[in-house]
């Protein structure tokens, strides 16, 4: 069970294919607030979406960190990212101290 300062990076794969970066303490009702579009401005009207990958991480701020860096790759690296394992070799080799 997560303690109440873990935050996670997640990425979803929106309903029209794009892909969308955010990061949460629970990405269950994030995802539940994106489908009823109080997610953020971005995802409101892409539904439905699919959770691709997430990360752990051990402060909000690595987890913003973490989520920015990603938000600066090209699609085609983002989506990479959702590959098994991908979305955790990416954060050590970004020198994020992600759980």
């Amino acid at each position: 069970m997560s303690s109440p300062n873990t935050w996670y990076v997640y990425i979803l794969r929106c309903g029209d294919g794009s892909i969308y970066t955010g990061i949460a303490r629970d990405v269950a009702a994030r995802i539940k607030a994106h489908e009823t579009g109080r997610g953020a401005r971005y995802t409101a009207g892409r539904g439905p979406f699919e959770l691709c990958a997430k990360r752990r991480c051990k402060s909000q701020g690595d987890a913003l960190r973490l989520e920015y860096a990603i938000k600066q790759l090209p699609r085609d690296e983002k989506l990479r990212l959702t590959k098994p394992r991908r979305l955790a070799d990416f954060a050590r080799s970004t020198q994020l101290f992600a759980i």
